[in-house]
């Protein structure tokens, strides 16, 4: 299956049909797609390389060869016209990796993030996945529907991944969120909040892995110590994190593998023991 593309409108979602829940075929294009997207998508899309041979893989990459695999991108690149935002990368994710993803602005981290996402279709290379329901992803912008409140944006997407007791379902996560539910529209909300909100909506599918876009950003002392206690859920049951950031704290405390961008180009990719003595430390010096 191949996956849609968010399209040009980035993540403005048109309001839903008052009155009754909106059902999958209601929804507009971007929505739809974001609704795959953060709930669990179909990650199996193919892009053959162009270069009608495998895809180059850099001396940074390949290196891990552990049998258990939860997500892998083989040679993804994007291009916008003769702009490249990500040169042809090959990244995989194992069971218990908790990976900072670093780089200055525009080094591509979004990008392939949202590659890996299934967000974003790579101009060549593909990503696998070894359970595609299972990804949830937290982008940098608010990614809600901007006249429903938290819950209601909670039910909506519960509903259309077929999550068990929708309403159940969002309660348990706005409690874990530490989100109260006062009934305003999302778009009332404060940055941090609206950020706390991606992370409930992304983690209604029980992700095996969370892939989150400088997570911390908005978010005051406390909001950031509960997303860590939160996040560090995932890895520490078997599944995979990967979060860009700017922060090297985080990296130091939250992280056991770094990889970094520079230009779009994947230039390191190990441990942080390894990070910690490689060129690619200085990244921010």
């Amino acid at each position: 299956m191949r996956f849609p593309t968010l399209g040009r409108c980035g993540m403005g979602f048109e309001p839903p049909v008052p009155g009754r829940w909106t059902k999958l075929h209601d929804i507009t294009p971007v929505c739809r797609d974001f609704a795959l997207v953060i709930v669990g998508a179909v990650l199996g899309h193919e892009v053959p390389s162009r270069r009608g041979r495998g895809p180059p893989v850099s001396p940074c990459q390949g290196r891990r060869t552990l049998t258990a695999l939860l997500l892998s991108a083989h040679g993804v690149a994007r291009r916008y016209g003769r702009r490249v935002a990500l040169r042809p990368t090959t990244f995989a994710l194992h069971p218990g990796d908790g990976v900072a993803l670093i780089g200055p602005n525009g080094a591509g981290k979004s990008t392939l993030l949202s590659i890996l996402a299934g967000a974003l279709v790579p101009t060549e290379g593909r990503v696998t996945a070894a359970s595609p329901d299972r990804i949830g992803w937290v982008p940098q912008r608010p990614a809600q529907y901007a006249r429903l409140s938290a819950r209601e944006n909670l039910e909506l997407f519960a509903r259309l991944a077929d999550v068990p007791a929708p309403v159940e379902a969002a309660e348990r996560l706005l409690g874990l969120v530490e989100l109260t539910e006062d009934g305003r529209p999302s778009a009332e909300l404060s940055v941090g909040n609206q950020q706390r909100l991606n992370l409930a909506v992304a983690l209604l599918g029980d992700p095996d892995v969370l892939l989150l876009d400088e997570p911390t950003a908005a978010l005051d002392p406390r909001q950031r110590r509960r997303l860590w206690e939160i996040v560090s859920q995932v890895s520490d049951r078997g599944g995979a994190v990967v979060f860009a950031t700017q922060n090297l704290e985080e990296l130091a405390r939250f992280a056991n593998r770094v990889a970094v961008l520079l230009d779009g180009e994947l230039v390191f990719d190990g441990t942080l023991d390894e990070f910690e003595h490689a060129p690619e430390a200085d990244v921010f010096a």
